[in-house]
């Protein structure tokens, strides 16, 4: 329990950088969230994309409305139903992506300063928990 509070507090204190990469790529938390659900190889339909990130298809809307704003999206009529308006990242789209992803996904300094093989030691742990959770035999 000690150790899960712990890895709890470290993620919530993370929170910030969210606020930090979304004003770095000039777009709001939202459309940093709705950014980080699109696959750069894969044009995604706006309803896919609201059940992807668990709300509302209106909500979508304005999403990618910030991101067409800032020029990393755009829409585009599907081409198996041109009713269907997909979701398609600009190049500018895609390097803000791996700015985020890099901003968001690189440790924080609590975690970078343990040595490489501290670091491969609790990523073997954390995997090995999670491993665990999703055995049908754990508890």
């Amino acid at each position: 329990v000690g150790a899960w509070q712990q890895l709890m507090g470290l993620v919530l204190e993370q929170r910030f950088r969210w606020s930090e990469v979304a004003g770095e790529l000039g777009i709001t938390q939202a459309g940093l969230r709705a950014l980080l659900a699109i696959d750069p190889n894969q044009p995604q339909s706006m309803r896919e994309l609201a059940k992807a990130l668990n709300c509302d298809p209106s909500y979508i809307t304005a999403m990618i409305d910030d991101l067409e704003h800032a020029g990393l999206a755009t829409r585009q009529a599907s081409l198996s139903d041109r009713r269907v308006k997909t979701v398609v990242l600009t190049p500018r789209g895609a390097a803000a992506l791996r700015t985020a992803r890099d901003g968001l996904l690189a440790p924080p300094p609590q975690l970078a300063q343990l040595s490489r093989t501290q670091q491969q030691q609790l990523a073997r742990l954390l995997q090995q928990g999670l491993n665990l959770s999703t055995d049908p035999e754990w508890p």
